[in-house]
C-alpha cells in the first residue's frame, strides 16, 4: 500500500488528506498550525505540527519515505518551492503541488512537481480518488456517501456482459453509460458486452467503488 504525505493543511489539503484515509490508505498530515492539526489528528494516520520550510524536520519525519507527497500550499510561494524542492531531493516517487495560477505552477514543474492542480478547478475530493486508483479517470461526488465515477473497464470484465456481472449485486452500482472512443451509449442494455479500453460511468457508493480499484488495480493502468 502506498504511503501519502499532505503538506499544508488548509480547506483543500484537509480534503485530499481526510478522504484518502476515509478510502483505506496510510495518510500523513503536517501542517506548521497546530489548531489545524488538532482539528486533523483523529481524521487521518498520522498528523503533525512542522514547519515545511524546515529541512531537518522534513528528514526527521522520514519524507523520503513516501511514495505520494501533495504539497497543498498555494498563497505561501516559497514554502511551496521549498517543500517541492525538499521531496524531489529526498526521492519521494510522485509530488503533486497546488498552484493559486500559471506562473506558480510553470516554477513548480521545473523544479520537480509531477502534477499540479488548481483548486477552483480539482476539488479535493476529486484528487484523492484519482490518485489513489489507477482505473478511476474522473470523480464527481454526489454526497459524502455517493459519487458518479469513470472507470476505465477492468480486463478481468472484458468480453462479459453486464447481466454476466451483475455489478448491481456485487457493488451495488448501476452503470449509466458506456464510452467506446468517440462513441457514447447512454442507454447501456443488459447483453452489452464490455470491450478493452472502454470507459464506464457508474454511480454507487464510495467504498464500493473503491472496492473496484482495489481489486483490479494490478490488471489495468490509466492511460
Amino acid at each position: 500500500m502506498k504511503q501519502y504525505i499532505v503538506i499544508g493543511c488548509g480547506r483543500f489539503g484537509a480534503s485530499v488528506a481526510t478522504t484518502m484515509h476515509i478510502l483505506g490508505h496510510q495518510v500523513m498530515a503536517i501542517d506548521k498550525s497546530e489548531d489545524i492539526i488538532q482539528n486533523i489528528a483523529d481524521k487521518v494516520t498520522h498528523a503533525a505540527i512542522v514547519d515545511v520550510t524546515d529541512e531537518l524536520s522534513l528528514r526527521s519525519l522520514g519524507l523520503g519515505n513516501f511514495d505520494v507527497a501533495i504539497i497543498a500550499i498555494g498563497s505561501d510561494i516559497r514554502a511551496s518551492i521549498m517543500a517541492t524542492l525538499i521531496a524531489k531531493e529526498m526521492g519521494v516517487g510522485q509530488i503533486v503541488c497546488k498552484a493559486k495560477d500559471e506562473l506558480q505552477a510553470k516554477v513548480l514543474y521545473k523544479i520537480g512537481a509531477d502534477r499540479v492542480v488548481f483548486p477552483e478547478r480539482d476539488m479535493g475530493v476529486r484528487v484523492a480518488h484519482n490518485l489513489v486508483s489507477d482505473n478511476i479517470l474522473d470523480h464527481i461526488e454526489l454526497d459524502p456517501e455517493y459519487s458518479i465515477v469513470e472507470i476505465v473497464t477492468p480486463s478481468g470484465w472484458v468480453g462479459k456482459t453486464l447481466i454476466e456481472l451483475d455489478l448491481r449485486a456485487r457493488y451495488e452500482i448501476t452503470v449509466l453509460a458506456i464510452k467506446s472512443g468517440k462513441s457514447i451509449n447512454v442507454t447501456p442494455s443488459p447483453g452489452e458486452e464490455l470491450k478493452s479500453g472502454s470507459i464506464l460511468v457508474v454511480i454507487g457508493e464510495n467504498s464500493k467503488i473503491s472496492q473496484i480499484g482495489s481489486e483490479n488495480k494490478d490488471l489495468i493502468r490509466r492511460k
